[in-house]
């Protein structure tokens, strides 16, 4: 078995872009913390055979929905509204914000299947619904994707 910092090496980029998929680019640092925390205690029992970036991405999944969940809980205080929202720096700040606009099932099934690298099936297991409509949603949010973004937005 491979040592646990070879394992976070390798597949933490990945696993950092799906939570940014998933809770946006604010929250996904905390998302990816506690992948890798509740991953460390797990590893050793994990199988020999056991795919580990699959494993990774489920496990970021649930982080994602429990700090997510844990952000709309949470009360910002203010003494008044800003003008203009913060903004987070990105080099691919356009691709971001169109895979942010998505709708949910597309975004996530975007994001597990194209960025986490999630079989189909897999996908569907996440989402709750079949393989063919976990297929359906990665098709359609990349035809939206494409649809809005240009090629020099990206660049």
């Amino acid at each position: 078995m491979l040592p646990f910092e070879t394992v976070v090496a390798t597949h933490g980029p990945v696993v950092l872009r799906v939570c940014r998929a998933v809770v946006g680019p604010v929250d996904a640092d905390d998302a990816w913390s506690e992948t890798f925390l509740a991953a460390l205690r797990a590893y050793p029992d994990l199988p020999e055979d056991a795919n580990v970036q699959a494993w990774l991405v489920t496990i970021a999944h649930r982080k994602a929905v429990d700090v997510h969940r844990a952000a709309a809980r949470r009360p910002v205080p203010t003494d008044s509204v800003p003008d203009v929202a913060a903004t987070v720096p990105d080099e691919n700040h356009a691709l971001w914000s169109a895979v942010a606009a998505l709708p949910d099932t597309q975004r996530l099934a975007v994001a597990y299947h194209h960025i986490g690298g999630l079989p189909h099936a897999d996908v569907a297991a996440l989402l709750g619904n079949s393989t063919t409509a976990a297929r359906r949603a990665c098709a359609d949010g990349i035809a939206t994707l494409r649809r809005t973004t240009t090629r020099s937005e990206l660049l």
